[in-house]
């Protein structure tokens, strides 16, 4: 099903759920002023909807209000690689309004919601508000450095630590944007898993299992069941994402 566009704001800023997160830092006046005037409506798109394409050229870049979606690159044989996931206070198409066309696609993983900018409105915020220009570098480097935790993960991790490292991150980046509470099941097939981790769904299948196993998880009919985060990051050796109060637009 295509994305179905809402052009009317149905959120206003100065009423948005993410602000009431302690995961994210306030604006001044003066930004949450500005971030209204850039916000030109939202995006509601089912499950399994692409978001965007790569090779895409697109007038608009948006925030996450609610849901999952995923980033992904495609082999001309139809091989995919998850890249990273996209929760609540993600920014998504900024690649494409930065280099003109989009590396990769984005897909919504569940129900999605999204706010949506002008490009072109871009030039404003980095000559006006030098603070929320600041925020999209954070916002990048923190890609960055979530894309090197993964990248780690797939050259050097066993495949029971990969699959731990994955589902402790997952839950961990929805508890703190809101998606998630204990014991909550993350929104992925045994397939997304496979195709994040760089293995076949038999694999895959025989290490879930494993986590399974020693009572980390639960696999269910509409995804994963995490028992016990803190095991899957210490199967893992993973610290967890540092604690700090993060930036969105």
């Amino acid at each position: 099903m295509p994305p179905k566009s809402t052009n009317s704001q149905k959120t206003p800023c100065q009423q948005c759920p993410l602000r009431g997160l302690a995961h994210f830092r306030e604006f001044t006046p003066d930004e949450l002023d500005f971030v209204s005037r850039f916000k030109t409506g939202e995006l509601s798109v089912d499950a399994g909807a692409t978001i965007l394409v790569e090779g895409s050229h697109s007038a608009h870049l948006y925030t996450v209000l609610s849901g999952w979606a995923f980033r992904y690159k495609l082999l001309s044989d139809g091989r995919r690689q998850i890249l990273n996931y996209a929760v609540p206070g993600d920014l998504v198409g900024l690649q494409g309004s930065i280099q003109g066309e989009m590396q990769h696609s984005i897909e919504a993983l569940s129900p999605v919601t999204l706010c949506v900018f002008e490009r072109d409105k871009l030039d404003q915020l980095f000559t006006r508000y030098p603070s929320l220009a600041y925020d999209l570098t954070w916002i990048a480097a923190q890609e960055e450095r979530i894309l090197d935790e993964h990248l780690l993960s797939i050259g050097r991790r066993t495949a029971i630590e990969r699959a731990a490292y994955l589902l402790a991150f997952m839950f961990e980046r929805g508890r703190a944007s809101g998606l998630v509470s204990n014991r909550a099941v993350l929104p992925i097939t045994q397939q997304h898993v496979a195709d994040t981790l760089g293995l076949s769904i038999v694999h895959t299948n025989k290490t879930l299992r494993k986590l399974a196993d020693r009572r980390l998880i639960r696999w269910q009919d509409r995804g994963c069941l995490v028992l016990d985060d803190e095991g899957l990051a210490a199967v893992a050796g993973w610290e967890g994402l540092p604690e700090t109060r993060r930036p969105f637009i």
